[in-house]
């Protein structure tokens, strides 16, 4: 038994396709099933079920993968000591970054991080905070940037800035005329709001109640904030946007910000990855960069932190 073998098996029982498999790790197809078969017959069973279409796991098969997975897991973890002694940052890393976060933050540091870490092979992909936290569940994403705090025990959550709410209110809006802006005042305004499932759309509906605890009314959902800009400069109501998204827009634009009084409601941004993960010293060097690239970036006095709920 090796630890090639049991990865190959832990490839098919996931992509349920032996030639599908032997692309995700990088073998010919007859190679995989020869080093698969030869583990069946030294434990002297069948792992997969190969008339079925597609391939199924037996039910021991489903036994084997699963101790095959902590298996690997270990292994890997011990190369991760490894790594870690010798201070070597590089590899594949998977980070996953909300969709909220990702335009702005993103060309802020990734260059920089690629330069300082020439062995380090980012795989970044855009994703809501639930799949983010599904994927670090089952170790398939090393760690995530996404809004907190979230309170969930296996999460552990590294704090990178906190970043105001800023209101973009044209000049057809009452609030154009405010100098600052509090929850009190959005009573007769149209909020358009980012769609259902941005965690920074429950953030905003937080921040917008009326006296009476009640959500003000809004007309458009959009995917984008560019569009919600658009569609304030038409006349159709007010938006909130992250402070770093307001860096974008041109002079004419940033005339029709209005900052909260303080404390200023903001979000918290956090590198978060779970608890039983690897590969912390790589979590630890980027935390380290990407806040220290962002520190001076946002300007605030004293913010209160909107607890997002979960995307």
């Amino acid at each position: 038994m090796t630890i090639t073998q049991l990865k190959y098996c832990i490839a098919v029982a996931k992509h349920r396709n032996f030639t599908t498999a032997a692309e995700y790790v990088h073998v010919t197809q007859p190679t995989l099933s020869m080093q698969i078969q030869k583990l069946e017959q030294e434990l002297n069973l069948t792992i997969f079920d190969r008339a079925q279409k597609p391939i199924a796991l037996t039910a021991i098969g489903k036994k084997i993968i699963d101790q095959a997975k902590l298996i690997v897991g270990e292994s890997d973890r011990m190369l991760d000591v490894v790594d870690q002694e010798k201070g070597i940052i590089g590899g594949t890393f998977k980070l996953g970054i909300i969709p909220t976060i990702m335009p702005t933050l993103l060309p802020m540091f990734l260059q920089t991080v690629l330069k300082s870490y020439p062995q380090l092979a980012l795989e970044i992909e855009e994703m809501p905070t639930h799949l983010i936290l599904e994927r670090l569940e089952n170790g398939t994403l090393d760690a995530g940037i996404a809004a907190t705090p979230l309170d969930i025990s296996q999460i552990e959550e590294k704090p990178l800035y906190y970043e105001p709410f800023v209101v973009y209110a044209p000049s057809h809006s009452k609030l154009n005329r405010k100098e600052k802006i509090t929850s009190e005042m959005f009573d007769s305004e149209n909020i358009l709001l980012l769609q259902d499932g941005h965690c920074f759309r429950e953030s905003a509906l937080h921040v917008c109640k009326v006296k009476n605890n009640t959500p003000v009314k809004f007309e458009i959902k959009s995917g984008s904030f560019e569009t919600l800009i658009q569609l304030a400069n038409e006349g159709l109501g007010i938006t909130l946007l992250p402070y770093l998204n307001t860096r974008q827009l041109g002079q004419d634009q940033k005339q029709n910000l209005k900052s909260f009084t303080a404390p200023e409601p903001a979000r918290e941004v956090s590198v978060i990855y779970h608890k039983s993960g690897l590969k912390l010293h790589i979590i630890k060097a980027l935390h380290e960069k990407i806040r220290a690239i962002i520190r001076g970036a946002i300007v605030y006095e004293d913010v209160k932190i909107i607890s997002p709920k979960p995307s």
